[in-house]
């Protein structure tokens, strides 16, 4: 559904206008769902949305962060936490839609409670439009793992490997579907490794599987990483399996661990779709709307993909030690 149609969408827009006439007297109530406290990458999320929530602050509103304790069961607490910045009185709600079949009821009710949303991180235009949100503000997850793998087609690997730690998440797959492609786009070829969802974030339990599936899988020389810590216990398994210097390894997303990687070598490349760039326009948009009416005209406002590599690795640093890359 395209800007001026959701604009003009009936009763929803009415309830919309109203919530922004109400929330312009006090400021905008806006609740962003992301992820777990301890994971890097969310972290800079969260850094951009609570940077962007100095302004909603300053106009007497408030920006409340909401995330689940684990990755166990995603999609159903992702959807809980969306119906809790309902129940909360949200004036405008951000969350990813992370897995559709399980959140999509969810975005439907902050719909049809008429209340402005923006899907980012995860989805894209297409959860966007099929949702009734405002705008897609992030990356396209098929488009970022499409550009790993050509990478390290490009520099020399035949047969690559994703590390899927969060099977069944949409963008995740998406992740490994587009690695595949991007290998397969440069004459190689690409798996697929799934873990239990326990697994991600647990650098022990990713190093041991990664380094039996290389010692089962002695081809295998390129590795794909969907998230941060992840990517840290992949470079381990590499080095266990006595694949270090034989297995590039790219990944989504980085922090400064990640980054020493790059500098020592030991990881050939990140793709980066600057998180920080994702909280803090979609708060950003959100409170112009909902304020005062604002909006962003470009629908689907795109914060990825980019390589970092060793070429560009020293420009990349001073954003991560201020923690907004």
């Amino acid at each position: 559904m395209g800007m001026n149609n959701w604009i003009k969408t009936g009763l929803c827009a009415t309830a919309f206008a109203f919530a922004a006439n109400a929330a312009a007297a006090e400021g905008a109530k806006i609740f962003v769902v992301g992820g777990k406290p301890d994971d890097p990458f969310w972290g800079i999320v969260k850094k951009g949305a609570e940077d962007a929530g100095i302004v909603v602050e300053a106009q007497g509103g408030s920006v409340t962060w909401l995330g689940p304790q684990n990755y166990d069961n995603l999609g159903v607490d992702a959807a809980e936490l969306i119906r809790q910045a309902i129940d909360q009185g949200a004036d405008g709600i951000v969350a990813p839609d992370w897995v559709p079949e399980a959140m999509d009821p969810a975005f439907n009710a902050v719909r049809d409670a008429g209340i402005p949303f923006i899907v980012y991180n995860a989805g894209g235009i297409e959860a966007a439009d099929r949702l009734g949100a405002m705008n897609y503000v992030g990356a396209v997850d098929y488009k970022a793992g499409v550009a790993g793998g050509e990478y390290v087609a490009e520099h020399g690997a035949k047969r690559g490997v994703c590390v899927n730690s969060l099977p069944g998440a949409a963008n995740i797959e998406d992740y490994c579907r587009g690695f595949a492609d991007g290998l397969a786009n440069k004459g190689a070829t690409g798996d697929v490794l799934p873990l239990p969802a326990t697994a991600e974030g647990n650098v022990t339990a990713v190093a041991q599987a990664i380094r039996a599936y290389l010692l089962q899988n002695p081809d295998i020389d390129a590795a794909f990483a969907t998230a941060n810590l992840d990517a840290v216990g992949i470079v381990q398994g590499i080095a266990q399996a006595g694949k270090a210097g034989q297995v590039q390894l790219c990944g989504i997303n980085f922090d400064e661990a990640i980054l020493s990687q790059i500098q020592a070598g030991t990881q050939a490349c990140a793709v980066d779709q600057q998180g920080y760039q994702q909280g803090f326009y979609a708060v950003s948009i959100l409170n112009g709307w909902i304020n005062y009416g604002l909006n962003i005209p470009t629908r689907e406002i795109l914060t990825g993909p980019g390589v970092v590599d060793a070429s560009n690795i020293d420009a990349t640093l001073a954003g991560a030690k201020a923690g907004t890359r």
